[in-house]
């Protein structure tokens, strides 16, 4: 994908950001009437944590990963924490004009500064705990009307939104692998937004992956982020891996199903010759067996009971990461985490199995997903 693709959503971005770290000027030391010099040190290290944010990303696509590494931690950490930070002062200042209009004492601006920066730090420790503690399994049973005996029991491994990038990388690859390996399914899929970054930068860290193993193969399709990493050499050197993209195609699994996937929802705007075909991927299909779907965007789910699928399989929105990210996620996209009904199928939505961004999970847990198909007797019966 071309960087000018990306200014005017950078530049929204980083807007948003300067009013942030400006807010939390005001609110930090300018209100607070701190002696100096501490305004002057406040304002210096906010400008310095903000300017670490653009400077990581531009980094990571002109230097190498171990060298951007460093920087990308302190940057995207602190991201997290800012962002708690906005928000606890925005309830601390909803409070204090609740005060002002009951016509009560408001209280000392330094306490309520400091049981601020206390309750953003413990939000955002939290989350990075919960990181560190890894993904949990996922156990989903999904009912199918049209599977035949020989589905009956079929366990599929779904991994999606594993970020190997700057701050994951080849352990964390290798941690996926053993979690996915020790369930031993009869597929294993992968629905998008494995990587962020290049080939070149990641080839050892997303190595592993090749180790992958279930009875039937691994299976993938791209997401969002494939699309900023030049999502051709991508699919290359994952087919190299062992694993086969799925792109707007379709294979019948074991005489129990077929398994379709779909380029991701965004791709025709960002590679010639990308793009989301629905019935490309449905073409030839067998009516009278299951058609399981892998699409990185939940979005796409109208679309795919349109032509038929039976069940959908997506990440993109990891649970929302963040609450009260996920509340506001909800407001485009419904559908954030668990099994869904759409019109005659089913959809599943990962919270995603590594992390973008913010090296933090609060309200969320990163998650490898085991899915066991099953007969619907009350289905066939009607």
């Amino acid at each position: 994908m071309r960087l000018s693709r990306l200014i005017l959503p950078l530049t929204i971005v980083l807007s948003l950001m300067g009013l942030g770290h400006y807010y939390l000027w005001v609110r930090l030391a300018s209100v607070t009437a701190l002696p100096a010099p501490w305004p002057a040190v406040i304002g210096a290290l906010l400008v310095g944590l903000a300017l670490s944010i653009p400077f990581a990303f531009f980094a990571t696509r002109r230097w190498s990963r171990a060298r951007a590494e460093p920087g990308a931690w302190l940057a995207y950490t602190w991201m997290g924490l800012g962002l708690y930070l906005v928000l606890a002062l925005a309830v601390s200042d909803l409070a204090r004009i609740g005060f002002a209009l009951a016509g009560a004492d408001r209280p000392d601006p330094r306490l309520v500064a400091s049981l601020v920066v206390f309750v953003a730090t413990a939000i955002a420790f939290a989350g990075l705990v919960r990181v560190a503690r890894g993904f949990v399994v996922r156990r989903v049973r999904v009912p199918l009307a049209t599977l035949p005996a020989a589905g009956e029991g079929y366990t599929i491994v779904q991994l999606t939104d594993v970020h190997i990038g700057p701050t994951l990388g080849r352990d964390f690859a290798e941690r996926v692998v053993r979690g996915a390996n020790a369930l031993e399914p009869d597929l294993i899929v992968i629905t998008g937004d494995l990587v962020d970054g290049s080939v070149d930068a990641l080839r050892a860290h997303v190595q592993p992956l090749g180790q992958l193993r279930a009875k039937d193969g691994v299976y993938f399709v791209t997401g969002n982020h494939e699309y900023y990493w030049d999502a051709d050499a991508w699919v290359a050197h994952v087919k190299s891996l062992g694993i086969r993209p799925l792109r707007n195609e379709r294979v019948t699994v074991r005489g129990a199903f077929e398994l379709a996937g779909v380029d991701d929802v965004t791709a025709a705007s960002m590679l010639r010759g990308h793009g989301e075909d629905m019935a490309a991927a449905a073409a030839g299909r067998d009516p009278a067996l299951p058609l399981v779907l892998l699409a990185h965007h939940p979005r796409a789910a109208e679309r795919a009971a349109a032509v038929g699928a039976d069940l959908q399989l997506s990440g993109h929105v990891h649970g929302g990461q963040m609450l009260p990210l996920g509340w506001l996620a909800r407001i485009r996209e419904p559908h954030i985490a668990g099994l869904f009904r759409v019109r005659d199928m089913w959809l599943y939505v990962s919270q995603g199995t590594g992390y973008w961004g913010p090296p933090l999970r609060v309200g969320t847990t990163a998650e490898i997903t085991h899915l066991t198909l099953v007969r619907d007797d009350a289905a066939r019966a009607r």
